[in-house]
């Protein structure tokens, strides 16, 4: 009879023992949910979960934006290199600049008529305007990088693979629309655009029922020039965010690491 009653008090110390450690784990769980990080560390997480993780804790506030001056700089002069050189435009067919869209139905009333040439021309020309100008972009670029902020580097970060080509146009389109426009004017002399365009109108007017038509030739190269330096510059971000092969050097591996 006694070693069953000491058999009751023991499953009961027991009883209370587990009751009691239950209650003290979960007063600290509690505790630990009720502490608040310092604003820094949450910021430094959160940026370390955006470039990839535990690999790239040590990377501090001056890294990250030169690993994103270092991604944009790479990727702008690859595009200047590839647009400005010659059939860079022309020969891109996803930034060939063909006739303005008033004037298409010039390009198919002249074509219909024999006059392909003349209408091969003009768009060369056209082209030959927007090279020229693509190689005066790489200064206001270059501007532009030195003037990002930690702040425009995080949310370039937490953006989409071309986040930062669209900081770039944001930045600096106005700019290169003042670099570019003097540039396509000399260019459009030089290329004999206006001659070409000539040429095309006076066989469209002479067409019967036919509307004149006189666009802004070196708006709209200055206009298009621009749009497809940009659409490249976009591809060289996506290449240097996905593929490890386009990252040249350590900090963008570092930054950009996979």
């Amino acid at each position: 009879m006694w070693q069953n009653i000491c058999i009751y008090i023991i499953k009961d110390m027991m009883k209370v023992f587990a009751l009691t450690s239950a209650i003290i784990l979960t007063g600290i769980i509690n505790t630990q949910a009720q502490i608040k990080l310092p604003k820094q560390v949450v910021e430094n997480s959160t940026v370390n979960s955006v470039i990839g993780g535990s690999n790239h804790s040590n990377l501090s506030e001056s890294q990250i934006i030169q690993g994103l001056k270092e991604a944009l700089k790479v990727g702008t002069n690859n595009a200047v290199g590839i647009v400005s050189k010659t059939d860079g435009y022309l020969k891109n067919p996803s930034i060939k600049i063909p006739f303005p869209p008033e004037a298409k139905n010039v390009e198919y009333a002249v074509r219909q008529v024999g006059f392909d040439k003349q209408a091969n021309d003009f768009i060369k020309a056209l082209n030959r305007a927007a090279e020229d100008a693509a190689k005066s972009a790489t200064p206001i670029f270059v501007q532009a990088l030195n003037e990002m902020t930690f702040s425009e580097a995080k949310n370039i970060l937490k953006g989409n693979e071309t986040a930062a080509t669209q900081y770039m146009a944001n930045k600096t389109t106005d700019n290169l629309v003042k670099a570019f426009k003097p540039i396509v004017q000399k260019s459009i002399e030089k290329t004999e655009v206006t001659k070409y365009w000539q040429t095309v109108a006076q066989k469209y007017n002479q067409l019967p029922l036919t509307q004149k038509v006189n666009p802004d030739l070196e708006l709209y190269v200055t206009n298009k020039a621009i749009e497809g330096l940009f659409k490249m510059i976009g591809e060289e971000e996506t290449k240097i965010r996905k593929d490890p092969a386009a990252r040249v050097n350590d900090i963008l591996k570092n930054v950009f690491g996979s």
